[in-house]
């Protein structure tokens, strides 16, 4: 019997997965549908290459795909089939039906039905008696995730008058609350406006998720804001039977026929009025965090599909090698990458030939891209539909400026991950064989950035306290004032003899390590004209070196 993969798209809620593994299990118990397995194309695990992986290594060769979405956006039109295209290319031979989204399907509208009604079943009141007495009192707000696909959208408003007809209820307001209008809040003001006392918020959810959170949150603060009015949110639509009897429906449907979106209304193939720039947009499958994966682009598709993201990556104290494994894929997989002066310029060689870079520079003193038209690149490539690598030395959050970029991406709508990094703050000292703590030692560690010299009016160090520490002191970007921090922290207690060590070029082949006396650091910088990348350790655990000064 043909094998059926269960393709969902991932969450950050645990609850969410869990859900989804249940239903994946409630498929499979209930039979007719052969060897099934369930997997996600990114941000949770098992991902999609494992589910594929698992049917082939039994014998499969023929597969369904099934998308769990309930309504044709670019997730089920594009994303999915791009990354089984690329399943294709890692099995040769693998074939595949794909089968149709899921909503909308009476059965999803009795589950709501379901929802809605153990909503209300908690109401005090006189006619509880009597099923559904209450209903022509009851306005219903039908939220689902929304999308920048309107044939999407307009599916959610179809289901909200199918909900509608038949079921008694004083009216369904279809509203989204993600990328789309009516908001929430908009839906349950309209309700209010047309009279409405008791509303029951109905997330059009298969399982737990952010999302679904944000819209309980969303009820409740509207809640609050109006005491006359009886908000209550109702249950996603959750695993259940009936969701397992729609997949096992689906998948028999893949089987005996052919299986097409509606491309009457689709913004990837038709000029739909807003959403010129969807047509013909080239088609790449997610980048699945625990699949390696993620740098090969699939055409041919009759739906196309591109998001625009940014990754702000922390490259690492300098090595190609040093970087993480997620910031690794993710850099194969970008479309653009804007990088600084001191992030591993080697992987750049390894980028496809068609990846725009974008040089940032950042040189000390020299040639720097300004913040605002760094933020501004990245926000105008991600919104072309592009995924933009934001590639930084060490950590982009350890005097980076990362969260700069984070915060343009935010207020613009891009979606924007962050990857952290090895920073040189604890990779040069160790790499120059110091550890920044150890037992008996040193018990605390202190990084600061020495680009402000003591006693400037912009400087937020408080350099006194920092002298009384006892711990380890990790200077960054201090080359041109470290012989000032010496002398003030010296001022304020620190022995004149506690040992520094000055590690240039921290990982590269031409690494540069000497050692000091705290009252001696200045004086040997200048005349070793140590140069940016420079980091500074000041402590005793500088004396636990394990290597010698390096020249």
């Amino acid at each position: 019997m043909t094998g059926l993969v269960i393709v969902g798209h991932g969450t950050r809620s645990a609850a969410g997965v869990d859900q989804f593994a249940a239903l994946v299990e409630r498929v499979r118990r209930g039979g007719d549908t052969g060897d099934v397995e369930g997997g996600f194309i990114e941000l949770s695990r098992p991902p999609l290459t494992d589910a594929v992986g698992a049917l082939v290594a039994r014998g499969h060769r023929a597969l369904v795909a099934l998308p769990l979405v309930l309504t044709a956006a670019g997730h089920g039109k594009g994303d999915i089939p791009a990354a089984m295209a690329r399943e294709q290319e890692r099995h040769p031979g693998l074939t595949y039906r794909y089968g149709r989204p899921l909503g909308p399907h009476p059965l999803l509208h009795d589950a709501l039905e379901q929802r809605i009604d153990a909503a209300l079943a908690g109401a005090d009141r006189a006619d509880a008696a009597q099923p559904g007495a209450d209903r022509a009192d009851t306005w219903v707000a039908l939220i689902g995730r929304g999308s920048t696909d309107p044939d999407a959208n307009a599916e959610v408003a179809k289901v909200a008058r199918l909900l509608w007809e038949g079921r008694g209820y004083a009216g369904v307001e279809p509203g989204f609350v993600s990328l789309a209008q009516p908001s929430v809040p908009a839906v349950l003001e309209r309700l209010r406006r047309l009279g409405a006392r008791r509303i029951v918020v109905a997330p059009y959810f298969l399982f737990a998720g952010v999302l679904p959170d944000r819209i309980v949150a969303q009820s409740a603060e509207f809640a609050a804001a109006h005491p006359d009015l009886d908000v209550r949110v109702a249950e996603v639509i959750g695993d259940c039977d009936a969701l397992a009897d729609l997949v096992r429906e689906r998948y028999a449907e893949a089987l005996g026929g052919d299986i097409r979106m509606n491309c009457d209304t689709c913004a990837y193939r038709v000029l739909m009025p807003g959403f010129a720039d969807k047509v013909g947009r080239p088609q790449r499958p997610h980048d699945h965090p625990d699949d390696p994966v993620g740098h090969h682009h699939h055409h041919g598709h009759d739906h196309d599909h591109d998001h625009g993201s940014v990754a702000v990556v922390g490259g690492g104290p300098g090595p190609d090698d040093l970087i993480t494994v997620r910031g690794k894929a993710l850099l194969d997989a970008a479309d653009v990458v804007v990088v600084d002066r001191l992030a591993p310029q080697g992987l750049l060689a390894g980028l496809r030939p068609d990846v725009l870079v974008v040089d940032a520079a950042k040189v000390p003193r020299g040639p720097s891209m300004a913040q605002e038209a760094i933020n501004a690149a990245l926000v105008l490539h991600a919104r072309a539909g592009r995924r933009v690598v934001r590639l930084k030395g060490g950590d982009p959050y350890v005097f980076g400026r990362g969260h700069e970029e984070v915060q343009a991406c935010a207020a613009a709508g891009v979606p924007v991950t962050v990857v952290p990094g090895v920073s040189s703050a604890i990779a040069a000292p160790a790499l120059a064989g110091v550890p920044v703590t150890h037992r008996g030692v040193a018990h605390d560690v202190t990084v600061v950035s020495g680009h402000l010299p003591p006693g400037h009016p912009d400087s937020l160090v408080d350099w006194a306290a920092l002298a009384r520490a006892r711990g380890t002191v990790v200077l960054l970007m201090a080359v041109d004032t470290i012989a000032k921090i010496a002398s003030v922290l010296i001022e304020h207690g620190r022995a004149p003899e506690t040992p520094v060590l000055a590690v240039q070029d921290a990982g590269q082949p031409d690494q540069l390590s000497l050692p000091a006396r705290l009252d001696e650091i200045g004086a040997l910088a200048a005349r070793e004209e140590i140069r940016p990348p420079a980091v500074f350790v000041v402590g005793p655990v500088v004396a636990l070196s394990t290597t010698g000064p390096t020249l």
